[in-house]
């Protein structure tokens, strides 16, 4: 006997525009709304066609990511990010991004990630070297200040100010162009010449001329490195071919990005989360007291601040930067029932199942202990993935974990951040940012009664 196919309900959209507009004016809340009132799954529409289904049950979830991911490819709302970052790891499909994938992965190995420590260690104390006594700093530029200095070093062996000097500009141009084509429901191709199009494509020459600059000057022998580029340049396939150019490039962007922008918010809001719990935010330093005490940190260390690490994780599970992860149907397939055709769009999301409470008791309260004797092992897998999964899990997730942790003890040894009482809402661009930055106030450690203690 046949088993019937599962029916999928969801709210009335308008005739031409579906529910884009519902989802833009308010992605969060319109993700939270459909699974509080249709469960598992729910069913909304992109424009007049584009059928979307949204899942909330971590065992579908593992089977779009992990079991029948072969029946998906990545969602085409990344579309508008490929002059950025090319066919990079973000963008790829299939077996050119398994290759591509066996080719990086030598650059994040926990071996190469531990030589990266000292640099992030290092970076981090100089960064925060100048900060004063009572002034008060918008804390979201520093961190991605200090995160774009960290990758400078780490891919390219460039000081802060060389590295944003050949792309931060170009960066913050082409990111900033490219989240409003993404957030657009119809945007113009881009061999029209409107204003925005060619400021859009200018940024995009400005990077890919730093970027083939330095590629070059590699490839010439000039200025050999231990950094991510030169291990790029120099990795085999099984076949004994290498990267061409352009690969390179677009593999530098990638991870130039994902190891930016994620880890900056991710600190960001790690500080302001440590600022409204005063316990943990006690905890914490006294760990790194207790681990450091007046010496700075190490790379080893990292494994030693395990309440700093559960900080991180909590930190994500509340805020993940990349709150939602999407997938486009590539074959018609069936899962628990239900039944997805080919071109549908499947979407989850990071944000609304880290909130589930039936996984999280209290999930609205910060509590880092609730990572504590592996509590993870006794939830399943996909009602916790701040890093995706799958083949396409984070190729940059241990190193983005060290970088919280290390440049938090750095920090918080020295300084205690206050928020000034500034109203913090998360705003979803292309990932989740504190709405209009995060102002906080610096005291210095010395100056402060019983931190000693």
């Amino acid at each position: 006997m046949q088993k019937s196919e599962k029916k999928v309900l969801g709210p009335k959209g308008k005739l031409f525009t579906g529910h884009t507009k519902m989802f833009q004016a308010d992605p969060l809340g319109f993700m939270a709304d459909l699974a509080a009132e249709y469960g598992e799954v729910a069913k909304f529409r992109f424009g007049p066609f584009q059928k979307v289904y949204f899942i909330s049950n971590p065992e579908m979830i593992k089977e779009v990511l992990v079991t029948k991911q072969n029946h998906f490819v990545k969602s085409d709302d990344f579309k508008s990010m490929k002059p950025i970052v090319g066919e990079g790891l973000l963008t790829s499909d299939k077996e050119f991004h398994l290759r591509q994938r066996r080719l990086i992965q030598p650059s994040f190995k926990k071996t190469e990630i531990m030589k990266y420590g000292q640099d992030m260690i290092d970076i981090a104390k100089s960064y925060t070297s100048a900060w004063k006594n009572g002034e008060e700093r918008i804390i979201t530029h520093d961190m991605m200040d200090l995160t774009l200095a960290i990758v400078s070093k780490t891919m390219f062996s460039k000081e802060f100010e060389d590295g944003y000097q050949i792309i931060g500009d170009s960066i913050e141009t082409s990111m900033r162009m490219a989240i409003k084509r993404m957030r657009n429901l119809y945007s113009l191709p881009l061999w029209i010449p409107t204003k925005n199009n060619r400021k859009f494509k200018k940024a995009v020459k400005e990077l890919d001329n730093a970027l083939y600059s330095l590629i070059g000057e590699r490839r010439e022998g000039k200025g050999s490195e231990k950094d991510m580029l030169e291990i790029l340049l120099a990795a085999r396939s099984e076949d004994g071919i290498g990267m061409t150019d352009a690969q390179v490039r677009d593999e530098l962007m990638t991870i130039f990005l994902a190891g930016h922008e994620t880890t900056a918010n991710a600190l960001s809001w790690t500080l302001y989360l440590l600022s409204q719990n005063p316990e943990a935010e006690g905890k914490l330093y006294r760990e790194i007291q207790k681990v450091l005490g007046d010496k700075s940190p190490r790379p080893e260390d990292f494994m030693k601040l395990t309440y700093t690490q559960n900080v991180v994780w909590e930190s994500l599970r509340m805020y993940p930067p990349g709150f939602f992860t999407g997938r486009k149907v590539a074959k018609d397939i069936e899962i628990n029932g239900y039944k997805f055709k080919k071109n549908d769009m499947v979407l989850t999301s990071q944000y609304i199942m880290h909130r589930k409470s039936e996984f999280f008791p209290e999930p609205e309260k910060f509590i880092p202990e609730r990572f504590e004797n592996n509590y993870l092992r006794t939830i399943p897998s996909f009602a916790y993935f701040p890093f995706g999964g799958g083949p396409r899990v984070c190729i940059g997730n241990h190193f983005a974990l060290m970088e919280a942790v290390l440049v938090l003890a750095v920090i918080l040894q020295k300084y205690k951040l206050v928020s000034p009482g500034q109203i913090v809402k998360p705003f979803p661009s292309i990932t989740l940012r504190p709405k209009g930055g995060l102002r906080m106030v610096v005291e210095e450690r010395k100056q402060i009664a019983g931190d000693t203690e």
